[in-house]
């Protein structure tokens, strides 16, 4: 038998059967000393009423000071993420540092409860349900999608968004930038200048461009594809819009992209295209496509330029945020964030790769060039 925080504890794998085995609450402060008594081995364990009358009698009689003796409850913290268990692992990470800044170390302090849906949208919604019913106090989502379904799936539980791709205020999930109301805040991008800067840059490096591929996620909205479209058409660059749900679409992209003779691409921002940037770097460098896209890493891995946030100091910053509504800030009054330092990292072996001279003005403006 097992004492302990008022609970006493005989370890069982068959039901509860008869009159002193079962669970009984005590009583007026007692309220949260319980008493299990269960049978399992084939010798038993038997307890009198007379012993079991004693040993909750006796319960009783401790002080009440017993019961701050339990453990407080572990905050639990969801995340759902829309790509591999191994993109989300050092996203977790950054959200757990984020959490210890906030005064919240795991796992005593802070427990996350994460699931990723491997490139699969029909498991996100599944996915979201499945953390809910965790009881999680605060859930940190990563993209549209991943919003949109614990948008719609709760309208209490704070929610924290990680979401490059939405307005949100426009997109209905924000009252304002600086008081959101409801159960939704985070880190959002407003993108239509920023997109159309993707496409500026992109004709910099190549002032020849006349056609460019453009490698679009379609459940991240329409406002990053109307914005590259415009700004296309200033710079007299014809585009050809390839539609990708899921990983196994790169391949027949870029096979249409070659097809209708383009030279060049826009990888519009994306939770699909974030983890898969090793893949459509190879992709780029194999089909000699100059390539362009928000997420830094893409030029680390072999593609030639990217211009965006730093993606960890932002999953940082959702811990922060995190945090800050597990110590009883209001979600609906936490200003949502933007993201404040963009890097541009050019691969200059990649552009030799390529038979690219890169222009002076935008090597000068790289904050990391890879040589």
């Amino acid at each position: 038998m097992e004492a302990g925080c008022c609970q006493f504890r005989i370890n069982t794998d068959r039901n509860l059967q008869g009159p002193y085995a079962y669970i009984r609450r005590a009583a007026s402060f007692f309220e949260t000393c319980v008493i299990f008594v269960d049978v399992s081995t084939d010798w038993g364990v038997r307890v009198k009423r007379r012993e079991f009358i004693t040993l909750l009698g006796g319960a009783a009689a401790w002080p009440i000071a017993a019961q701050a003796q339990q453990a407080p409850e572990v905050p639990r913290v969801g995340f759902v993420y829309a790509g591999s268990k191994a993109a989300a692992a050092v996203r977790i990470e950054a959200i757990l540092s984020g959490l210890r800044v906030s005064g919240y170390a795991p796992p005593a302090q802070v427990e996350i409860v994460a699931r990723t849906a491997e490139g699969d949208p029909a498991q996100i919604a599944p996915l979201v349900a499945e953390v809910i019913a965790k009881n999680v106090n605060v859930f940190i989502v990563n993209g549209p999608v991943v919003l949109h379904a614990a948008h719609l799936a709760t309208r209490t539980i704070p929610i924290i968004a990680l979401d490059l791709e939405t307005d949100p205020v426009a997109g209905g999930v924000a009252a304002s930038l600086a008081r959101p109301g409801g159960n939704i805040t985070g880190v959002f991008l407003d993108f239509p200048d920023f997109t159309a800067k993707l496409m500026e840059m992109l004709v910099e490096s190549n002032p020849k461009l006349s056609r460019a591929a453009v490698l679009w996620d379609a459940s991240t909205g329409t406002v990053q594809i109307e914005s590259v479209k415009k700004a296309a058409e200033k710079l007299n660059v014809e585009l050809d819009v390839l539609e990708v749900q899921r990983p196994s679409d790169f391949d027949t992209a870029f096979l249409m992209a070659n097809q209708r003779g383009a030279s060049a691409m826009v990888m519009l921002s994306s939770p699909l295209i974030a983890p898969n940037v090793q893949v459509l770097a190879e992709l780029a460098l194999r089909h000699r496509f100059p390539a362009i896209t928000l997420f830094p890493d893409f030029a680390r891995a072999g593609g030639l330029l990217a211009y965006g946030p730093n993606l960890l100091s932002l999953h940082q910053l959702t811990g922060v945020l995190a945090g800050k509504v597990l110590r009883g800030a209001n979600p609906g009054e936490v200003p949502i964030e933007r993201p404040t330092k963009f890097e541009t990292v050019l691969n200059m072996r990649t552009a030799r790769a390529l038979g690219i001279t890169i222009p002076s003005s935008l090597l000068l403006r790289a904050d990391e060039v890879i040589e």
